[in-house]
């Protein structure tokens, strides 16, 4: 039966570098990001970003990301499969739960969703779930 979570995440820490750059390329970039969760997600995530900027500031990105914590009151760990674009001062991104990554009470986890956030300090985010 599939579920939906509704929850708040606000980055805790951003530490982003370039690993590859030079004129009139694309700079590519790795960011290393925590997050904290609240509602029917609470806990922390860590994820790695690999970005790409154009020259109009606008970016791609894809990344992977261990939560750890509850999910609708059950204990565990996921991991999300992240991608998505940064344009416009919009962040557009689509996630699914990596099949098998669910550990502890969320062990067989299986799930997606999507976000469009600007800047601030906390972001809504959804993820519809099944725990099979």
């Amino acid at each position: 039966m599939q579920r939906g979570a509704n929850a708040r995440f606000a980055i805790k820490n951003w530490d982003e570098k370039p690993y590859s750059e030079g004129k009139d390329l694309p700079k590519l970039t790795r960011a290393s990001v925590t997050k904290t969760f609240t509602g029917d997600i609470e806990g922390e995530g860590q994820v790695e970003y690999l970005m790409m900027y154009r020259s109009d500031g606008s970016a791609t990105f894809v990344g992977l990301e261990r939560v750890v914590g509850r999910l609708a009151g059950k204990a565990g760990t996921f991991v999300l499969q992240r991608t998505g674009v940064f344009e416009g001062g919009v962040a557009k991104e689509s996630y699914s739960v990596v099949p098998g990554s669910g550990t502890g009470e969320l062990r067989g986890l299986r799930g997606e969703g999507a976000t469009a956030v600007g800047h601030g300090m906390e972001h809504p985010m959804t993820l519809t779930y099944d725990l099979g």
